[in-house]
């Protein structure tokens, strides 16, 4: 039998005033009151309010659901200690006053290259890493994913706020990014060396600062001996993130297999399915990339599990990825959460009480 692929998690969090839930520039006060034993598996990230949290190698979806119960669970503790909230939305939702980078060489070369959009507010993803083999397989992973990763994205949206008001999009965050360079629908690639032919132009052309700045929703990992899919907002809970990564390693398990090549899909319809799920997330109709055929959102889950149902069974995964689908067709993903919670409070920091991470 073979081995389970190996997964991982990065999660971003905004640290919020709890008063005007406005951004909290103390991430370093943060880290610092990280248990030691935990410290190790932050990161500082590009603002001041913004901390990352890491998983260790996780072999199935038990031990992620621990992990990351743990780090969310101390990393708002080291939150509350430093008098803020750790809070999972996938954009800034009223104001970010600092935006200058972190005291991190490679942040401030980055600023100076790309000016503005370089201090656009805080954005949180998740970033889901799954092990394969060697480059050649991540790129062909890569290829085959491209008309499911919209799905995700809507499966996932949450971040419908910023500068205090709804912005009518279920992710913000998504919409926000699509100022960057080489962030959005991975390219179909022939080999690993034609994906490296590509970067290089990219990067001898000052479009990309270095090879890291890749940022498209699947990519071969700049660190590890994965393929990391980041399409996806940070996610409300740790359950929605579990579901997240058992869908992601299941897709990675089924196309890594699969024969035949990948279907070229026109990036301009790749580009209209992730505009769609970024507006209206799991709420209305989403275009079916592979056939240009506007669909029930939940049609499409549906094609993406019965895709992948074989290796959820293989991965003993298949019953909770579908009592966690279950749960988010009845709560609805963090955006439209949010939105209740607004229409019911009316307000925005009541509303962000639903994506705050309890100590």
């Amino acid at each position: 039998m073979t081995a389970a692929p190996t997964l991982g998690v990065e999660e971003e969090f905004l640290l919020l005033d709890p008063e005007t839930g406005q951004n909290a520039p103390v991430v370093e006060k943060v880290i610092a009151a990280l248990p030691d034993a935990v410290r190790g598996q932050s990161r500082l990230e590009f603002r001041h309010s913004m901390l990352e949290m890491v998983t260790p190698v996780c072999t199935g979806l038990a031990d992620l659901t621990r992990q990351l119960t743990s780090l969310r669970r101390a990393a708002a503790e080291a939150a509350e200690e430093a008098g803020a909230r750790l809070v999972a939305v996938g954009a800034t939702p009223i104001a970010d006053p600092v935006r200058e980078p972190t005291d991190n060489a490679r942040f401030h070369a980055i600023a100076r290259h790309y000016g503005p959009i370089a201090y656009d507010a805080a954005v949180c993803g998740c970033h889901v890493h799954v092990g394969v083999p060697d480059r050649d397989t991540a790129i062909r992973v890569s290829n085959r994913l491209r008309p499911w990763l919209p799905v995700l994205q809507a499966l996932t949206a949450n971040s419908p706020f910023y500068a205090g008001s709804d912005t009518g999009h279920a992710s913000w965050r998504s919409i926000q990014l699509t100022r960057w360079p080489a962030l959005g629908p991975t390219p179909h690639f022939d080999s690993a060396e034609d994906y490296d032919r590509t970067v290089a132009v990219l990067v001898s052309s000052g479009t990309m600062l270095d090879h890291s700045m890749i940022l498209w929703y699947a990519r071969p990992s700049a660190t590890y001996p994965t393929v990391e899919i980041r399409v996806a907002d940070v996610c409300p809970t740790a359950e929605d993130a579990v579901l997240l990564a058992g869908l992601v390693r299941a897709l990675v398990a089924t196309v890594s297999t699969a024969d035949g090549p990948a279907p070229r899909i026109p990036d301009h319809l790749l580009e209209a399915a992730h505009w769609n799920a970024a507006h209206t997330a799991m709420d209305a109709a989403l275009l079916d990339a592979c056939t240009g055929v506007t669909r029930p959102a939940w049609e499409l889950v549906g094609d993406l599990v019965e895709l992948v149902t074989p290796a959820l069974r293989r991965l003993g995964d298949a019953e909770l990825v579908a009592a966690q689908l279950e749960r988010i067709r009845e709560q609805g993903t963090g955006a439209a959460r949010q939105r209740r919670a607004l229409e019911a409070g009316g307000d925005i920091r009541a509303a962000l009480a639903q994506v705050t991470v309890s100590p």
